[in-house]
């Protein structure tokens, strides 16, 4: 069973995600709250594997609550995927940041959101290639950088070479097929990417691959 926290000021959009999710045989909204804070003590609480966090709530909003669910050990099975009503939402980029798992715009269709959260807790990142390619590539170029992106020196020629791959957008299968290596290869070296960049997950490190400029912006537009 996948458990879920639901995390929105807003009652309709908890009580229409919740009615979906609780729906599925697979899925269980296990609590529910209305800022950052309970979030966040609604994590540590109840250790879900998914919370969906809106950005803009009182109290506490969703980017902090992010970085706090993120940093905080206890809680490294727990993901969060950002809810977000644009797609090119400056915040998205601070949430990716700071240790989301993805993000999903509110409008999303019912059955693209059961896929997000089984997707995302499997432990793969949810992230649209073009989407977030737009995404971190416009506001990476224009963000002052809060802090020193870590150092790619401890990578491998060919970890540094995957990784590019992936801040590109690409998957697994796809970066098999572009460094003619098998699916398996390909994975294991971003693994080991995350394993020594100390990446939360694959967004994280396509952030990464942008801060450190392995992978340069496109102009925004």
């Amino acid at each position: 069973m996948i458990r879920v926290v639901l995390a929105d000021d807003q009652h309709l959009v908890r009580a229409g995600f919740r009615t979906l999710l609780d729906s599925e045989d697979d899925l269980e909204v296990v609590g529910e709250a209305d800022d950052g804070q309970e979030a966040v003590e609604l994590a540590r609480r109840l250790q879900p594997d998914v919370v969906l966090m809106d950005i803009r709530m009182p109290r506490l909003d969703g980017i902090e609550a992010t970085r706090r669910i993120a940093s905080d050990d206890r809680l490294a099975d727990v993901k969060v995927v950002i809810l977000t009503t644009f797609e090119l939402d400056e915040y998205v980029f601070e949430a990716l940041r700071g240790g989301a798992s993805g993000f999903l715009v509110k409008d999303i269709e019912p059955v693209e959101l059961l896929h997000a959260v089984r997707v995302v807790a499997a432990g793969d990142a949810l992230l649209s290639p073009g989407v977030t390619r737009r995404l971190i590539a416009e506001f990476t170029a224009r963000t002052p950088h809060g802090h020193a992106p870590p150092s790619l020196e401890v990578l491998t020629d060919r970890e540094r070479e995957v990784m590019a791959l992936v801040g590109a957008g690409l998957s697994n299968d796809e970066i098999a097929e572009q460094l003619t290596i098998s699916p398996a290869t390909a994975k294991t070296h971003v693994s080991r990417a995350m394993v020594k960049l100390h990446a939360r997950d694959r967004a994280q490190l396509v952030v990464y691959a942008y801060e450190s400029g392995l992978v340069s912006p496109a102009p925004p537009n």
